[in-house]
């Protein structure tokens, strides 16, 4: 449990870059700019996430061995979180943002937790 500091705090960073390379593809419903604290709010919440699915891998040693089920479980979490998050208006996409046919999902945030909690885990060395 001693890497969980260090997975929060790369979860954390490379998610408040993410966020912010990628919002300009969203905007509210009502019109207005996604603004810094929105992006601080969503960067926190993805590395809590991020780090509660790094629990779950380091206790579970068929996980740890099979790190590549992190892409899996972050895009199921960042798919579902997407639909829920459209549905009630929280944001929307730009014209810009790619969509996945079928999920109705921007491609940026459906690949985010997932590619971000791979990368992360395996330079923690999660499976070591």
């Amino acid at each position: 449990m001693s890497k969980l500091p260090y997975i929060f705090v790369l979860a954390f960073v490379s998610n408040w870059v993410w966020e912010n390379l990628h919002s300009v593809l969203y905007f509210h419903p009502n019109g207005e700019m996604i603004t810094q604290t929105i992006l601080l709010q969503a960067t926190l919440f993805d590395a809590v996430f991020i780090t509660v699915v790094g629990i779950v891998f380091l206790l579970v040693p068929y996980l740890r061995e099979r790190l590549w089920l992190s892409i899996i479980v972050g895009m199921v979490g960042a798919i579902i979180i997407e639909w829920q998050a459209l549905a009630i208006g929280k944001w929307a996409y730009t014209a810009s943002m790619p969509l996945i046919p079928l999920l109705n999902t921007g491609l940026t945030p459906t690949i985010q937790l997932g590619l971000l909690s791979y990368l992360i885990f395996k330079l923690i060395k999660l499976d070591s």
